[in-house]
């Protein structure tokens, strides 16, 4: 027998509470899919200098990750919002500004764990145990909060010709030294022979959507089992391994391109991903939070990449 009734009544409350924060925000991502909206894909405007394209940023410019990018571009979404910033209401206080009256906020999760030590009663053995958890708070977008310094309302600068290479990218996919191969009519990652296909850079409508979907397949790249060895037991196209992974390199594009001030489009080939998707999320409410997680760390690893943290490290 291990801890107290009280401890497994909170250990249940607590669960409970994890399930609806589960189900709330698949729920959301599902809503969004039904109505042909994929809330990762341009769930922003250039019409704030905050970041121009970017993830969804807290008070003091420090990004948004995995899920939580998903719930504030939703709400950006849904509210019509341009600024990509958050905060507390506290923290809108702290600043000198004030929540409009009548504004409702959007939530946002905190995972974290906790070390708990056991006694069997039985024994007097004490075990220590982790017991993960999860809570939700409230943020505001800086379009709900009035009397803030006047950078958080900043309109941007004009932004670079759409038509030409993007020179910070190509530096940015250069340093990954992935086998990048060009030609042909079709985008694609082939695992057995480790290398990235892509159509010629002249063959797409604008840079961003080259560079959106070399990104897309670049979080691919990193599922080999010499990087982070992702594998959903994908036997065939449609497949729901096949989906997950092809939600995975969604998502991972689209933290890449906010990290990369790069506008992403929707691709026509991944229109069809949406019934799959919808079956995924329907079927497991934890589906879209996993696939947040892996997108994260896709593209966490492709910044590792890169000289500058190379060098620092």
């Amino acid at each position: 027998m291990k801890t107290s009734t009280t401890n497994n009544s909170h250990q249940h409350t607590g669960e409970s509470s994890r399930q609806d924060i589960y189900t709330r925000v698949t729920e959301r991502i599902i809503a969004d899919l039904e109505r042909g909206v994929r809330t990762w894909v341009q769930p922003w405007s250039a019409e704030h200098a905050a970041g121009k394209i970017t993830r969804p940023l807290r008070h003091n410019g420090t990004p948004y990750s995995g899920i939580n990018i998903l719930m504030l571009w939703s709400s950006a979404v849904s509210a019509g919002f341009t600024a990509p910033i958050w905060m507390t209401y506290r923290q809108s206080v702290e600043l000198g500004g004030h929540v409009r009256k009548g504004e409702k906020g959007s939530p946002v999760v905190y995972a974290n764990s906790i070390t708990r030590t056991e006694t069997d009663e039985a024994t007097g053995d004490e075990t220590e145990r982790e017991i993960h958890y999860m809570k939700c708070y409230t943020v505001f977008n800086a379009e709900q909060i009035e009397g803030l310094p006047a950078h958080y309302y900043a309109k941007p600068e004009p932004r670079f010709n759409p038509i030409q290479r993007i020179q910070h990218a190509e530096e940015f996919f250069a340093a990954l030294k992935a086998d990048i191969r060009h030609g042909g009519t079709r985008a694609y990652y082939a695992q057995e022979s480790d290398y990235i296909r892509m159509p010629p850079f002249e063959a797409f409508c604008t840079a961003e959507s080259y560079y959106a979907t070399l990104a897309h397949e670049s979080t691919h790249w990193t599922k080999h089992p010499s990087r982070l060895d992702r594998e959903f037991g994908r036997k065939h196209v449609g497949d729901e391994g096949y989906a997950q992974e092809e939600l995975v390199a969604e998502l991972g594009a689209a933290f890449l391109c906010a990290d990369l001030e790069l506008a992403i489009e929707p691709r026509e080939d991944h229109a069809a991903y949406i019934a799959h998707w919808l079956k995924v999320l329907h079927n497991d409410k934890r589906a879209i939070f996993r696939a947040a997680a892996h997108a994260q760390r896709a593209v966490d690893h492709l910044h590792k990449q890169q000289p500058s943290l190379t060098e620092a490290a």
